[in-house]
Formats: C-alpha cells, sequence, structure tokens
C-alpha cells in the first residue's frame, strides 16, 4: 500500500511538472484609482483561490491616486502566492504610483520600449507635494524596495528627483528581474523560480507549461472604472445637461427628463471622486445659464456667444493640466464645445420661432381670423367667425351692421374684439 501511495505520488510531481499549473494573468491600462483598486486586489484574491502558481499584473499606466495605490501594495505584500508586476506591452509604462506597485511584487519584468519610475508625489491641482509628503513617500519605497531586494537607493531617487529608466536601464540597477516581451516569455523566465513571501513560506513555481487564466474586470468593475473617467464624467455632465433643459422647455417627455438626471447624478459621483476644479464647474454651470437666459431673452446670439467661451474655459480648467490621468483631451473638448453650441443654437432658434408663430389652438388662435356680423354690434353684438357665433365688440367702440365684414384683433375672455374690414357680405 505504502509503495502505491509513493508511486502515486511521484506521477502527480511528473505530471505537475509536465502540464503545469495554472498562472493568472490580470491587465490593466490606465489611471490607479478607487476601480482599478478594487479590481486588481479582487484578481489577487481570485488567483490565490485557484491556488495559481503566481499571479501576473500586466501594467500600463501613468499613475493614480495615493490611496488607491497603497491599497494595492498592501494586497500584494499580504498575497499568499507570488506577486509579478510585468510591465507591457512594448511601449508601456509603470510612472508614479505604478513604481510603487512594481517595487512591492516579489518580481518585476518590463517590456522592450518600456520604462519605469518619476514618482514624486503631487497634488491634484499638479503642483509637486510638500517635503512632508515627499519624505514620507520616499520612506515608503525605499521600504517596499528593501523588503524586495531591489535597488532601494534609485527607488528614492525616483520620489525625490522624477527620475525614470527603461527596460535595460532598470535590470542593470537592480529595479528590475527581467526583460520580457509578452506573457509566454515571461513564464519561461519564471520557471522553477523561488520565492521567499513576506509571510515566510517558500514557494518554487512551475510555469513553463502552466495554463494561462486571464482574470478580466465584471461589469460592475467596468462600469465603476468608466464613471472614474475623467472624459467620461465631463460628456455624461453635459448630455445630462442637454437632457434636463430639453425636458424645460418640452414638458411631459419624461424620457430626456429622467436620463439627463441619471447622466448628472453619476458625473457629479464622478467629479467628487476625481477632485474636479471649482472654477471649471462654476464655468459650465455659467455657460448652461447663459444658454438659458438667450433662449429666454433672445439675445441675438449675445449670451450664446458667451456661453460658448464660457463653456470652453471649463472644459479647459475643469482638471489639472499637470495631471495626465485627470485631463480631457483638446480634441473632446473642442468636440463637446461644438455639438453644445448647435446643440443650444437649435433650441434658441425653435424657442424664436415659438415667439413668432401665433397661438394655434383655444380661442386665441382667432386673432386676425375674419368673419361677419350677424347681429349688429351696439356696443355688443355677435360675429360669425370659424364656423361659429361670438359675442363681439367694436374696437373703435362704434357700431357695426349686420352683415359687415369684421377682423379680431385680440380677445378678451371670452369675447372678440374686432374691428371693420370696409366690405359688406352680399344679399342672400
Amino acid at each position: 500500500m505504502r509503495i502505491r501511495t509513493a508511486v502515486l505520488m511521484f506521477l502527480l510531481a511528473a505530471a505537475s511538472r509536465v502540464f503545469g499549473g495554472s498562472v493568472a494573468v490580470v491587465e490593466f491600462r490606465g489611471a490607479i484609482n478607487q476601480s482599478s483598486a478594487a479590481y486588481l486586489t479582487r484578481c489577487i484574491s481570485d488567483a490565490e483561490k485557484m491556488k495559481a502558481e503566481c499571479v501576473v499584473l500586466e501594467l500600463d499606466t501613468p499613475g493614480g491616486m495615493n490611496d488607491s495605490m497603497r491599497d494595492i501594495v498592501q494586497k500584494i505584500l499580504a498575497s499568499k502566492i507570488p506577486v509579478v508586476v510585468h510591465v507591457a506591452p512594448k511601449g508601456a509604462r509603470s510612472a508614479s504610483a505604478g513604481l510603487f506597485i512594481a517595487m512591492a511584487a516579489d518580481y518585476v519584468a518590463m517590456a522592450a520600449g518600456t520604462n519605469m519610475g518619476a514618482a514624486h508625489p503631487v497634488y491634484m491641482d499638479g503642483k509637486l507635494a510638500s517635503e512632508k509628503i515627499t519624505n514620507d513617500a520616499a520612506a515608503y519605497i525605499r521600504s517596499l524596495a528593501g523588503k524586495r531586494g531591489k535597488n532601494a537607493a534609485w527607488a528614492e531617487e525616483a520620489v525625490r528627483k522624477s527620475v525614470s529608466v527603461t527596460e535595460t536601464e532598470a535590470l542593470k540597477l537592480g529595479i528590475s528581474d527581467a526583460v520580457a516581451d509578452d506573457t509566454a516569455s515571461l513564464l519561461v523566465k519564471l520557471d522553477c523560480k523561488k520565492f521567499k513571501l513576506l509571510s515566510g513560506t517558500e514557494v518554487s513555481i512551475n510555469t513553463k507549461n502552466a495554463s494561462v487564466v486571464r482574470l478580466k474586470m465584471n461589469t460592475g468593475e467596468e462600469l465603476s472604472n468608466s464613471l472614474q473617467n475623467p472624459t467620461i464624467a465631463y460628456i455624461l455632465f453635459l448630455i445630462g445637461i442637454y437632457g434636463l433643459i430639453y425636458e424645460l422647455f418640452s414638458p411631459g417627455t419624461i424620457l430626456a427628463g429622467a436620463a439627463g438626471s441619471i447622466c448628472v447624478v453619476l458625473a457629479s459621483i464622478s467629479f467628487l471622486t476625481l477632485s474636479v476644479s471649482a472654477a471649471g464647474i462654476i464655468l459650465l454651470v455659467l455657460a448652461v445659464a447663459l444658454f438659458v437666459l438667450e433662449i429666454k431673452a433672445t439675445a441675438h446670439g449675445a449670451l450664446a456667444a458667451g456661453g460658448v467661451v464660457s463653456l470652453f474655459l471649463g472644459s479647459l480648467m475643469l482638471f489639472s493640466p499637470m495631471m495626465p490621468y485627470f485631463k480631457i483631451s483638446m480634441t473632446v473638448v473642442i468636440t463637446m464645445v461644438m455639438i453644445s453650441t448647435a446643440f443650444f443654437a437649435i433650441i434658441i432658434t425653435i424657442g424664436i420661432k415659438a415667439l413668432k408663430n401665433r397661438v394655434v389652438i383655444g380661442i386665441k388662435s382667432l386673432v386676425g381670423a375674419s368673419g361677419e356680423v350677424k347681429l349688429a354690434i351696439d356696443p355688443i353684438g355677435i360675429v360669425f367667425v370659424n364656423k361659429e357665433d361670438w359675442t363681439a365688440e367694436a374696437s373703435d367702440g362704434k357700431p357695426v351692421g349686420k352683415g359687415e365684414k369684421i377682423r379680431v384683433v385680440r380677445v378678451e375672455g371670452i369675447k372678440l374684439i374686432v374691428e371693420r374690414t370696409g366690405e359688406s357680405a352680399k344679399e342672400q
């Protein structure tokens, strides 16, 4: 029995070496924020549950929020399996907060044409952080680099002086462990590597023939991540305003108002998360107010022109231009300003036409209509207008004989005020 068990264990071990286990690969592109932190930490937990050989975080990020970065770092340090950061694909980067995540990993690889570094902390308005915050960040990255046997001195320089390195420089300086252009070549380099986790556990991984399991964002994470995209938040805000204004001037559509309200609420949530500029928000609101006033006052385009300028400036000032991951491209700004201008131009045109056109329903629609006196007006009489009899009074107060042609000049309650047209009805 013991011999059979020993043989079975040997065969299982051999099969493991031949076929390998599984490797979880998590791809992330974009800024580090609350939603991306939730996604990455969830994926590490899932990789642990599936008992993967290791989890590979394939990163291409310009950086992001400090609190979100620390959540990811803490999850990596507490991981029960090795965590590998792969700066990929070619041309990718792992800057700012991305460098901290890389320094926390058990193993760092970079694809050709990638770079890493530039980790000086900055405020949300794009200004460099105070010395106190910089010192804290420098100590933090020294600690992470020291734990993983990386070049702590260079890591501190990346924080204090915003230096960056290419994939080859990182390898020479002891910042990364390998150059690998894709997942397949990375797994070959990782095969048989031994890691000592911070928990003290030593593991040896088999990745050469491992099956790759790619962990992706679920629907909720995709929605949350999209809402923390500055461009999407900006577009949602403007679309929401359009919907509300359309509902205001076309009451009863309901759908436009409901959709607009939802968009504005979602945009507001995003703005709170992204810490937008108060000046930018004020200018956007001012732009909307000027457009609405133009519709109401018909100022022949003067207010609308001010709205366009305010909208453009507010769009530029909404997010700091110094924060590459929290700004809107000029192409998007110009496009949305043009769409907004066209939208309000149409609304203003419709409003002006509505003011010029007379009412076509109800008693007031009779203004301007012609008719005939049925019962002499002196001072009150009966006229036949629009195939109906109406009580009428002459506008000049003078009597109007039966059969004379009249025209309605105004309406007072249910009484028509009429004037002679100088014609008489033909005798029947």
